[in-house]
């Protein structure tokens, strides 16, 4: 009896819920509102490409953000309702915070925060300023290898000794 009971509210959760839930037309809800921004990778130097995925967005639209250029989204095939594109962050874009704004067929969402870029890495000497050892590594160096010979003369002779009682 018990069982009963309960499958039948469960039956009845469901029910309710599957009336609540939207319904979807077979060509796709085109007056979707663009929703669920994700920028990939979140943290980028400049000069790299960001991906950025949109759901609600069927027919694709327009991405901006003061880090790229305007760049296109497509429809994603076999995803319901996603688009995707991919722009290219510009050399002089300052490290920092982005928001990403969307237009989809003429309905826009901002994703504030979207993305962070670095600053560039400087490669170069490493702090070097100079061609090959100076004096003192010479002397350093000099120095511990003479230490090293004279250390092992002393312990190779001192086994030769041990050996001779």
């Amino acid at each position: 009896m018990r069982n009963t009971r309960a499958l039948a509210a469960a039956g009845a959760a469901v029910a309710v819920l599957g009336l609540a839930a939207p319904t979807a037309t077979a060509g796709g809800d085109h007056h979707q509102q663009p929703r669920n921004i994700v920028a990939l990778p979140s943290v980028i130097a400049r000069g790299g490409q960001l991906t950025v995925t949109v759901d609600g967005c069927p027919q694709g639209g327009t991405m901006a953000s003061r880090a790229f250029r305007t760049a296109h989204l497509t429809p994603v095939r076999g995803a319901n309702a996603t688009s995707r594109g991919t722009a290219t962050i510009r050399q002089d874009a300052r490290p920092g915070s982005y928001d990403i704004t969307v237009d989809c067929s003429g309905r826009r969402l901002t994703r504030p925060a979207a993305f962070t870029v670095i600053g560039g890495v400087r490669g170069g000497l490493g702090g070097s300023n100079s061609t090959g050892a100076t004096p003192a590594d010479v002397a350093i160096g000099g120095g511990m290898v003479a230490t090293a010979v004279a250390g092992g003369g002393l312990f190779w002779m001192r086994r030769r000794a041990e050996r001779r009682f």
